[in-house]
């Protein structure tokens, strides 16, 4: 085996000479400065190097190590080229950063260094740099240095050098300005490797300018791009030049999940990518064309989350979700309010399909603060707009954009559970109430999302009477208007859940929620079809059907994870465990609640809330109070709901209940009273009107055992707080404010609590109001 050095060979017609000499054919070697000299000795003589290499090779088994060829590549690439042909027991390994590109060539990329094997690496450098370093001492910051450094050996051990002076989390701080951290190599290597920045700059100098050009553009993505979106940022010599920086080993190309390729480039030359565009001046061109790019990918790909298209519209969003937040945050940098509405409007589906709930409330406020509010009073009046505000690329006019500007609000409303207390303000009022007189029942675009969401701002000021007529229209409308098939599935399915929370109001849920399901069905919208099977089940619920309840959820769970839609399957999962409960299966039921609350951990979205009020009223039932307290200590630590009237209420009812379970009546009158006197908040009646009625009979429970001297009134039986109803939920696509909200009463406690005489005090308070029953607690 011989080993030829090409790093000091400059020029590529030498390479013959280097690996002669290499091979120990020649005594003298001259490089560099003296390829002239070399060159006129050879002349002299008449001596051809290749043909003397054929021959000293030709009758020898050999393995020739040709290192670093990228510069003399066509040199290289002539001379193994012909040794290959005239030397049948030569081998040739040869170390590039692009292919040689002769017959037979096998490619066998260095990929950077696996985690593990990185840490290693530093460990062993960081060592000899300051003795007595461990990685263990801090893994974060050593497994973030090694990771932002892409898993290079060489950008690794730059980083170690820097040990001498700096802990491994000054460096990792440090690594947005890595060029000129990493500037203590060995004096003993290379030049060009001396430094992190001198690297960098030698696969530089040997790009072209197409090359340069696109490598560049190329750092305006964020974790890649495919080839369209190459194409349309970086031109036509993407295409071209894509591979050139491919096989220079300056771009990673690598299958996407659906099988196409994608393409990305590795931190450190993404920075260098970066500061080299900036030179350029042409940065805004290059983000203006990546946000038109991407603004464009939403707009159109948002009609396929409705409909059979839905799963790949999802990954197709996932997928570049990276790309459409870097072409929000330059939008909005900019001010520019068009392209920032109408990224925004077309992100708003998939923001709450992942519920991302949080990340949408952050990007709504950002895109309100570029435009007027258009909840300013005095309100004007929304005119009927069939199509969507996207239905066409920028920039908006008139009325379009006047309905654009109230959708970001609207969807920034539909996170409002992820900031309650936000909205207990009198300026949160004052605009609540605006946005109730800006839209008329029956406006096409108060079908569907964002006008959809008008909805909840009524329900939030109370005034129910009106919201009984808004569905009633919504679903006319969207049976007169052609096209609005979808629509009208998502209407009936509203209708549905307000229909099965509220006893006050004629009509059919399960026949809404059947309708519902029938169209969702038909058009392939598996997020649609799941919420209309979770309506069903609760209009079985609310009739005491809770088998077929549980099998309603469970069918609904099959669609969310055809979506991988985790947060929807969370809370079916919760509210299916709640069923089985109530359906006598309450091994498989616990379980089901103890799975939700471990697994999601404290996503914000209403799962785990659900999950632990019902497992506290099931613990509670089995004679495990003390958890059951627990259960709702660690609900007010990880939720802010007890800052909000109804979710307060709720948890009351649920201490209420404990106390009561536990014979402790009075303090359970304590609790209960102030439960009853939230519960009858005007928000509170709107939200969850039930709540009083099963809040007064805790209340029965708790003066039965006041008044018996402390006898137990329901030894065994199943606390109130363990079911719930919830308010009219938006389907998860459109961003319902808290969703569905567990918190009313337990089939089973009212009818246990006979057994300690309350039974007689129902019979002489059947006449009675709510008001007059609450006083008389």
């Amino acid at each position: 085996m011989w080993l030829a050095e090409l790093a000091p060979v400059a020029d590529p017609d030498a390479v013959p000479q280097a690996v002669l000499t290499a091979v120990g054919a020649r005594e003298t070697v001259l490089y560099g400065a003296g390829a002239e000299e070399m060159r006129a000795a050879v002349a002299e003589r008449l001596d051809d190097p290749v043909e003397r290499l054929v021959e000293h090779c030709a009758r020898r088994r050999m393995l020739i190590v040709l290192d670093n060829c990228e510069h003399v590549v066509e040199g290289a690439a002539r001379l193994v080229e012909e040794l290959l042909k005239r030397c049948p027991e030569l081998t040739v390994l040869a170390t590039s950063r692009e292919p040689l590109g002769v017959p037979g060539e096998l490619l066998r990329p260095v990929e950077p260094l696996p985690e593990p094997a990185a840490l290693r690496l530093l460990a062993e450098r960081g060592a000899a740099a300051r003795p007595g370093f461990r990685v263990d001492d801090d893994p974060g910051a050593c497994a973030e240095i090694c990771r932002r450094l892409d898993g290079l050996p060489l950008a690794i051990e730059l980083a170690a050098a820097r040990l001498r002076v700096l802990t491994p989390r000054q460096i990792a701080d440090r690594l947005d300005d890595r060029f000129r951290l990493l500037t203590s190599g060995s004096r003993t290597v290379l030049p060009r490797q001396q430094t992190l920045r001198a690297v960098v700059d030698w696969s530089w100098e040997l790009l072209d300018e197409d090359e340069r050009e696109v490598l560049c553009h190329l750092s305006v993505f964020a974790r890649g791009c495919d080839l369209a979106a190459a194409e349309a940022v970086c031109g036509p010599a993407a295409l071209d030049a894509l591979g050139s920086l491919v096989d220079k080993s300056l771009v990673v190309a690598a299958p996407a999940p659906d099988g196409a390729m994608r393409y990305r480039l590795l931190e450190t030359v993404a920075e260098y990518a970066a500061a080299r565009l900036d030179e350029s001046g042409d940065r805004p061109r290059a983000e203006r064309a990546h946000l038109t790019y991407y603004r464009e990918l939403a707009r159109t790909t948002e009609p396929s989350l409705r409909g059979g298209g839905q799963r790949a519209a999802v990954d197709r969003l996932q997928l570049e979700y990276e790309n459409l937040r870097t072409a929000l945050r330059r939008a909005v940098a900019a001010r520019d309010e068009q392209e920032a509405l109408c990224l925004a409007l077309s992100l708003t589906t998939y923001w709450q399909m992942r519920d991302l709930r949080i990340e949408a409330r952050g990007w709504c406020r950002e895109v309100m603060s570029l435009g007027p509010d258009p909840f300013t009073e005095p309100v004007r009046p929304a005119a009927p707009a069939v199509e969507p505000c996207t239905d066409a690329p920028p920039p908006m006019t008139g009325e379009v954009l006047a309905e654009a500007r109230r959708g970001v609000h609207l969807a920034h409303l539909a996170c409002m559970d992820t900031e309650l207390d936000a909205w207990q303000t009198p300026a949160a009022r004052a605009k609540l109430r605006a946005i109730t007189d800006t839209y008329a029942p029956g406006l096409p675009q108060t079908c569907r999302s964002p006008g959809l969401l008008w909805f909840y701002a009524v329900m939030l000021t109370g005034d129910m009477e009106r919201l009984r007529v808004i569905i009633d229209a919504n679903i006319r409308t969207a049976r007169e208007t052609p096209g609005y098939e979808w629509e009208l599935a998502v209407c009936l399915q509203m209708r549905a859940n307000v229909l099965a929370n509220r006893s006050d109001w004629a009509g059919d849920a399960t026949r809404d929620a059947d309708e519902s399901l029938e169209i969702f069905r038909r058009l392939g919208d598996a997020w649609g079809a799941a919420e209309a099977l979770a309506a069903r089940a609760e209009s079985h619920e609310r009739v005491g059907a809770y088998g077929r309840a549980a099998a309603d959820y469970e069918a609904a769970m099959v669609y969310a994870e055809r979506l991988d839609a985790r947060s929807q399957s969370a809370v079916l999962q919760a509210r299916l465990g709640s069923a089985l409960l109530e359906a006598g299966e309450e091994e498989r039921g616990e379980r089901l609640l103890r799975d939700v609350i471990d697994r999601v951990d404290g996503a914000v979205n209403e799962a785990v809330p659900s999950a632990r009020i019902f497992l506290c009223g099931h613990l509670a039932m089995t004679g495990r109070a003390t958890e059951g307290r627990e259960q709702l200590r660690l609900l007010r630590e990880e939720f802010g709901l007890a800052h909000f009237v109804v979710f307060d209420a709720m948890i009351l009812g649920a201490e209420a209940w404990l106390d009561a379970v536990e014979e402790r009546h009075a303090q359970a009158l304590v609790a209960i009273r102030e439960a009853l006197r939230q519960a009858g908040d005007p928000l509170s009646m709107a939200i969850a009107p039930h709540l009083r009625s099963f809040y007064l009979t805790i209340a029965a429970v708790a003066l039965s055992g006041t008044d018996t001297g402390g006898r137990r009134p329901c030894r065994g039986g199943r606390p109130l707080p363990g079911r719930r109803r919830r308010p009219p939920a938006a389907p998860a696509h459109l961003g319902a404010p808290g969703g569905r909200v567990p918190g009313a009463g337990h089939r089973r406690g009212p009818r246990r609590a006979r057994r300690g005489g309350v039974h007689r005090r129902v019979r002489r308070g059947r006449g009675l109001s709510y008001e007059e029953a609450a006083a008389l607690v």
